[in-house]
């Protein structure tokens, strides 16, 4: 189980490089279109945390902080939602980009930090 949970991590360090590159790639270009592989990136990271949430006491002997794990979903949650919400549209606002953006690099130093 210990070797399923650290593919799940792989996968979903993979997925959320993919939503700051596709994010980043839109950064000159007006006006901004929401790239849909934001969207499955963020929803694969999504599936690879419940996974790796899942597996945590198998891979750890240290009690999971389930205050992070609240925090990080909420994120990607939100995250997802804009996504969902501005998928189909011609061009998404440079607030709705920014936040995405943001929301992503508060998750990454929220693992990192906390």
């Amino acid at each position: 189980m210990e070797i399923i949970y650290h593919i799940a991590f792989g996968i979903h360090m993979l997925c959320v490089l993919a939503i700051l590159a596709l994010l980043i790639l839109q950064i000159n270009k007006n006006p901004k279109k929401l790239n849909p592989g934001v969207v499955h990136a963020t929803l694969t990271a999504f599936v690879a945390a419940l996974i790796m949430v899942g597996l945590w006491d198998q891979a750890h002997d240290e009690e999971i902080n389930h205050i992070k794990i609240g925090v990080k979903t909420l994120v990607l949650g939100v995250i997802l939602a804009l996504g969902y919400k501005n998928l189909k549209k011609d061009s998404i606002k440079n607030s709705v980009w920014a936040t995405m953006l943001s929301l992503t690099v508060i998750n990454v130093l929220l693992a990192y930090l906390w």
